[in-house]
């Protein structure tokens, strides 16, 4: 009944949180569809010299902002920076032959230090996954390939640098429209992410075609004599059916399944094996009075948020400053708004899953960890202000081990179909970041264009 998938912007009493993807990396891709569809005065860009904490040994402490804080900080012992430093000029093990998972290939380049320090929590904020199975090549093949093409982190790292500088040479200037973005920052829009899926959508509307809300596809077919598909939908206006030479699925994988099962069970089988985890977005208040002072120095909930590896007890996932994050969607300068994931691929194992917690227990938990982790010890009774609790049952996409060989035998078994004109699109295939996924959209509306436009060549 509404346009944006996952992003789920909700608003009340002057408030404004995310109860899907928060935030997103601001490349040019983004920014640029942003400005097309009339939104260039309302990107969001958050402050990109806040800082990011890791809870450790007992304390929240500021993730490295550069390289010179990577040396000085103490957020790697001097064995651990030592360490990072050989790996990452190539003094490591080679790649091997093999398929390696993130903890194996991070651990091999930089140390067990610096994978348990600030690669584990990465991966539980961003994947809520379980870094000993997820895929080095799915999952950071952006970072996998530096070593590839250089022998070794640093070396890759150089040549892309010296890559990007001569392509800069035969590149036209940066659209002038797009903000400038320094440093690590994320961002969003005024009103929310939202605002950026719904703009789309009109824009779309404006450009002739339509935008069609609550039409449920329940039945596909392939007319091989006529090389169509043909669709059946469920409407407010009753059944539709409607032929097409190409149809673009983003829908989650075993969603994406059950739709290509008629065409292919070899195909429905592959995409199947594609597991979920369960999370919960909290979105919280607490009175700004509640906060202890922190020992990092940077202030009270300052900055973009807070990651916790698995092995410090932790159970939230993460928590992002939500009122420092974008200041404005907490309108109470007495109050901070925090957003807190829970669940994940290693709850089930470490604490028996969130499946049978309710809504109340998921607060407890998080208002637990938050007591441990950045309030004062007397919050420990008083439980905060509940803005939201929105639970997903299937939450993101894990790039498991053999995610591209998955990925490989759903085409192929199309394929040996004969069914032509399946373009999938869901961020299993590109990428789960909300960034990634606009960029991975506009590459793939690119190829359905230029299928179409040869189908109509030799119709012709």
């Amino acid at each position: 009944d509404r346009v944006g998938g996952n992003i789920t912007t909700r608003t009340g009493n002057g408030r404004l949180w995310e109860e899907g993807p928060n935030s997103f990396q601001p490349g040019d891709p983004i920014l640029t569809t942003a400005c097309d569809v009339g939104l260039k005065d309302d990107i969001l860009l958050a402050d990109p010299g806040s800082y990011r904490f890791v809870w450790w040994e007992g304390r929240l402490r500021a993730l490295p902002a550069g390289p010179l804080d990577l040396v000085t900080g103490d957020f790697l012992t001097w064995p651990g920076k030592i360490r990072a430093g050989l790996g990452a000029i190539g003094i490591k093990d080679p790649m091997p032959e093999r398929e390696e998972s993130v903890k194996e290939f991070v651990t091999r380049n930089l140390g067990e230090e610096a994978f348990e320090r600030l690669i584990d929590p990465f991966v539980s904020g961003v994947y809520a996954g379980n870094p000993s199975a997820l895929s080095a090549e799915a999952a950071t093949g952006r970072v996998q390939v530096l070593e590839k093409n250089g022998g070794c982190l640093l070396a890759g790292a150089i040549q892309l640098l010296l890559q990007r500088a001569q392509d800069a040479e035969t590149q036209p200037p940066r659209d002038p429209r797009l903000p400038e973005v320094k440093g690590q920052t994320v961002g969003s829009f005024r009103n929310g992410l939202k605002q950026f899926a719904d703009a789309v959508a009109d824009a779309v509307g404006k450009g002739g075609a339509q935008v069609r809300l609550q039409w449920k596809l329940s039945g596909l077919a392939w007319d091989g004599e006529r090389q169509e598909h043909v669709l059946e939908y469920e409407t407010p206006e009753g059944s539709r059916r409607l032929r097409s030479k190409a149809i673009l699925l983003t829908a989650p994988s075993h969603v994406t399944a059950s739709i290509l099962r008629p065409l292919s069970e070899a195909s429905a089988s592959a995409l199947e094996e594609i597991k979920y985890p369960r999370v919960a977005a909290v979105t919280v208040e607490y009175p700004r009075s509640a906060f202890r002072e922190p020992e990092h120095g940077k202030g009270i909930v300052n900055g973009f948020g807070q990651l916790h590896p698995r092995s410090q007890g932790i159970r939230t996932l993460g928590t992002i400053y939500s009122s420092s994050l974008f200041p404005g969607r907490e309108p109470d300068p007495d109050k901070i708004m925090l957003l807190h994931y829970i669940g994940g691929a290693r709850d089930p194992e470490l604490y028996g899953g969130i499946d049978e917690l309710t809504d109340e227990q998921i607060v407890e938990a998080t208002h637990r960890d938050a007591v441990t982790t950045m309030l004062k010890p007397d919050a420990k009774n008083t439980l905060p202000d509940v803005l939201g609790v929105r639970v997903w049952p299937r939450a993101i996409p894990q790039a498991n081990l053999g995610h591209a060989a998955r990925l490989d035998a759903c085409k192929a078994g199309l394929e040996a179909a004969g069914v032509r004109g399946v373009f999938l699109a869901g961020n299993f295939v590109g990428g789960v970041a909300l960034g990634r996924c606009v960029e991975f959209g506009l590459e793939v509306g690119k190829e359905v264009a230029a299928f179409v436009a040869k189908k109509q060549l030799q119709a012709a």
